[in-house]
């Protein structure tokens, strides 16, 4: 059995390194926050499975193999002969900076039930069932299917007993942040630990002292991210920080995602606080450091090569 469950849609994604108007070479991949995570939790040596619906089309097909290829266990992937696979457009208007396009309305992934999501969280008799269950505000974003299936999932995973994990990220492009707000407010009496970001904790509250209400109501960990001023750990044994590694910056997309990848790994290894946040802003660090939303996660014996000045030789 897996020992991590997340679900989401993952999508075909096409990269230029110039204004896609121009035309010319453009990069085939695969990319979804959920998917990101697990391929992470997969090179960190751990046992994830991706729920989610692809079109029975040839992208749909690259996501299975991507998958499969990283170690990801896809026996809950649901191929669908009246829906397509959704495709993200990555492009670069000025240095810099990256221009993102969806392509997703009424995809296959649009239609995930509830039931699907359940039935792979309740463990079968002599089966052992997951530890964690990871979520995104994402997916409740794409359809009322996706929405109703996110609340029945942190239901079932917290009466099973799995710690149950939100990202927040939050996309405008998706839905309001008065939208965003009303749906993930409703899983948060079953969320163990929140990822958010500065900006995104008032949609999960409209207290004057968010992270102090989030824990208030028996959240145990609120985690925040900063960029390059590194993240913080608040529970009710206090707040901690560590700040991010100083690497290039080569591409941010896909780093919050690592960052999670990274925090949840150390969770099953029963790592402290600082572990995690270590493990965590390691992989992030390499996830910028290249081009792709998870083709640089690391492995374990990736996380020290950090420690290394830079121009080191390794022979």
């Amino acid at each position: 059995m897996p020992d991590v469950l997340t679900f989401g849609e993952a999508m075909v994604s096409i990269r230029t390194r110039a204004p896609m108007r121009l035309g010319g070479e453009a990069h085939l991949s695969v990319a979804g926050s959920e998917s990101n995570v697990a391929i992470g939790l997969a090179r960190l040596r751990h046992h994830p499975a991706w729920i989610g619906a692809v079109g029975n089309d040839e992208p749909g097909r690259l996501i299975q193999r991507t998958l499969r290829a990283e170690g990801v266990d896809t026996s809950y992937l649901r191929f669908s002969d009246d829906s397509f696979t959704g495709f993200i457009a990555f492009d670069q208007p000025a240095h810099d900076i990256t221009r993102v396009s969806y392509h997703r309305r009424g995809s296959a992934a649009s239609t995930l039930t509830a039931d699907e999501c359940v039935i792979a969280i309740t463990a079968t008799p002599g089966q052992a069932a997951p530890r964690l269950l990871h979520v995104t505000g994402i997916t409740p974003a794409i359809s009322e299917s996706a929405r109703a299936a996110t609340l029945a999932a942190v239901q079932a995973g917290a009466k099973a007993g799995l710690g149950v994990s939100l990202d927040v990220n939050y996309r405008a492009r998706l839905w309001s942040r008065a939208e965003a707000a009303a749906a993930l407010r409703d899983l948060l009496p079953y969320v163990t630990t929140v990822f958010a970001s500065d900006d995104e904790l008032d949609i999960l509250t409209d207290a004057t002292e968010p992270i102090a209400d989030l824990l208030s109501r028996g959240i145990a960990e609120v985690v925040v991210t900063a960029g390059g001023k590194g993240a913080w750990s608040h529970s009710i044994d206090g707040v901690i920080h560590r700040p991010a590694l100083p690497v290039t910056v080569v591409d941010s997309i896909g780093a919050g995602d690592a960052f999670v990848s990274g925090y949840l790994s150390a969770t099953l290894d029963n790592l402290a606080t600082e572990a995690r946040l270590d493990r965590a802003t390691s992989s992030g660090a390499f996830c910028v450091g290249a081009h792709g939303d998870w083709e640089s996660l690391p492995t374990r014996e990736d996380l020290t090569l950090l420690t290394h000045t830079d121009g080191t030789a390794l022979r």
